[in-house]
C-alpha cells in the first residue's frame, strides 16, 4: 500500500517500506500501546531479528553473483581499488572532521569514540542499494562496478574497524593487544570465506541430485538460512576469537555457487523472486527500529551532521578519484560516489562491539543511529537519482505505459460461476 502512495513522487520502495516500518514502531501507533498493532517497544521489534539476518543472508548471496569470473575480468581491478580506497578515504576524513571537533569540545566527543566512528564509516549498506537496483531492473557499467564495490566495504569495514577499535581500547584501559587488533579480524575474514566457499561446493554437489527446479530452489534457500546460522557460532582458542561474518560467509557462498554450478544463473534468478518479501519485511522492520528520540540532543544531531557530512564526502570523492584514476567512464566517475552513501545493518553490527567502551559506546551508538535514519532515507532516493543519470535505469517508453493502461480499461470483468443453481 506504501509503495502505491510513494509512487506518486516517484520514490524507490526501499523508502516506501521504511516509512511503514516508522509508522508501525514505537514512535507512531506504538505510542498507544495497545500491543495489537504496531511494536509498543524496541524490544519487541528485535524479536524479529531473526528475519533480519536471513534477509541479509539473501542479500549477501545475490552479490555473489556479481562475482563471476567472466564479469570480474571486465571489472574486477577497479572494483577492487574503488572498493578500498573510497573506504579508506571516508575513514580518513571522518577521522580528521572528529578529531578536529574532539579538541574544540573534549566534554561532548571524546578520541577514542571520534576514532571509532571514522571506522564505522567506511561500511556501505548493500541492502537498500540492491533492492533499488532490483526493483528498475538497473544495467549497465555503473550498475556493474557498484554491487562488488559495496560487497568489498563489509571485507575493508572489518578490517579499518578492528585496528581502530582496538587502538580506541588501548587509549581507555591501557592494555595494548596485538591479537584484538590484527589477529582476530584476519581470522574472521579468512574463516567466513572459507566456511562459504565448503557451503558452496557442497550446495552445487547437492544440486546436481534434484531434477526438479522446485526442489533445487527449496535446497538453495535452505543452504543459505542454514550459513547465517553457522555463521552465528563463535568461540575461543587461547587468547584468539574465532568468528564470523554473514554478509562475508553468504557472499562467498553465492561466489562458489555462481561459478561452479551450471545451472547457477536460473536457480539465482528463483531465490531473488523469493526473498522479495523477506526483503520487504527488512525493511520495515528497519524502519520500526529507527530511534527518532536522537533528534531530542542538540550536541549528538551536531556531532552526528559533522559525522554525515565528512563520510559522504569521503565516500563521494574517494569513489570519483578512483574511478578516474582507473579508467572509468565519465558517467561513472560524476554518479558512483553517490550511491554508496547508505548505511545499515554492517554499521548497526559494528556499533554492538563499541558498546564495551562504555559511555563513549553509547555516544557512537546514538550518532550513528542518527546517520542511519538519515541516510536510510534519502540514500534509495539518490541512488536512483544516480542510476538514472548514469543511463542504467531507462524510462520505460510511453507507449508501453499507454498500451498497459488502455489494456486495464478494456479488460472485461470477470464472474464466478455460481455453484448453486437458484429457484
Amino acid at each position: 500500500m506504501m509503495t502505491r502512495i510513494f509512487k506518486k513522487w516517484n520514490l524507490p520502495d526501499v523508502t516506501a517500506f521504511l516509512i511503514a516500518g516508522v509508522i508501525i514502531g514505537p514512535f507512531v501507533i506504538g505510542r498507544f500501546g495497545s500491543g495489537n498493532f504496531g511494536f509498543s517497544s524496541y524490544d519487541e521489534v528485535a524479536k524479529y531479528d531473526v528475519i533480519n539476518e536471513a534477509a541479509m543472508g539473501f542479500i549477501a548471496f545475490s552479490i555473489g553473483n556479481e562475482f563471476r569470473l567472466s564479469a570480474l575480468k571486465k571489472t574486477g581491478k577497479q572494483a577492487f581499488v574503488i572498493g578500498v580506497f573510497q573506504s579508506v578515504l571516508a575513514t580518513i576524513v571522518v577521522d580528521i572532521a572528529l578529531i578536529i571537533f574532539h579538541f574544540a569540545r573534549p566534554d561532548i566527543l571524546s578520541m577514542p569514540a571520534a576514532i571509532t566512528l571514522g571506522a564505522i564509516a567506511s561500511a556501505t549498506a548493500p541492502a537498500a542499494t540492491l533492492m533499488v537496483v532490483r526493483q528498475f531492473k538497473a544495467k549497465g557499467e555503473l550498475t556493474d562496478l557498484l554491487l562488488p564495490i559495496v560487497a568489498l566495504d563489509d571485507a575493508v569495514g572489518l578490517i579499518l574497524f578492528a585496528i581502530s577499535f582496538g587502538i580506541a581500547k588501548v587509549m581507555i584501559s591501557g592494555n595494548f593487544s596485538l591479537i584484538a587488533i590484527i589477529i582476530d579480524p584476519i581470522i574472521e575474514i579468512t574463516g567466513s570465506l572459507i566456511l562459504g566457499t565448503i557451503a558452496g561446493f557442497a550446495l552445487t554437489k547437492i544440486e546436481k541430485l534434484f531434477n526438479s527446479n522446485t526442489n533445487r530452489l527449496s535446497m538453495t534457500i535452505t543452504f543459505i538460512l542454514l550459513t547465517v546460522a553457522l555463521t552465528s557460532v563463535s568461540f575461543t582458542l587461547g587468547p584468539v576469537t574465532v568468528g564470523f561474518s554473514s554478509l562475508l560467509t553468504c557472499m562467498m557462498l553465492g561466489t562458489v555457487f555462481c561459478n561452479i554450478c551450471p545451472l547457477s544463473e536460473e536457480i539465482m534468478a528463483r531465490s531473488d523472486k523469493w526473498s522479495s518479501p523477506v526483503l520487504a519485511a527488512f525493511f520495515v522492520l528497519s524502519g520500526a527500529a529507527l530511534r527518532l528520540e536522537v533528534f531530542k540532543e542538540a550536541t549528538l544531531v551536531l556531532v552526528g551532521i559533522i559525522y554525515i557530512i565528512s563520510r559522504s564526502a569521503g565516500k563521494y570523492y574517494g569513489a570519483r578519484f578512483s574511478a578516474k584514476a582507473t579508467g572509468c567512464s565519465e558517467k561513472v566517475v560524476e554518479n558512483l560516489g553517490i550511491t554508496l552513501l547508505p548505511q545499515a545493518g554492517v554499521a548497526l553490527g559494528m556499533c554492538v562491539t563499541a558498546q564495551e567502551l562504555g559511555a563513549d559506546g553509547a555516544l557512537i551508538r546514538n550518532i550513528v543511529l542518527f546517520a542511519v535514519l538519515i541516510y536510510e532515507l534519502i540514500g534509495p532516493l539518490l541512488t536512483k537519482q544516480a542510476l538514472i543519470r548514469s543511463g542504467d535505469i531507462q524510462a520505460m517508453p510511453q507507449e508501453i505505459v499507454e498500451r498497459r493502461e488502455q489494456k486495464l480499461k478494456n479488460a472485461p470483468e470477470k464472474v464466478l460461476p455460481c455453484k448453486k443453481k437458484h429457484k
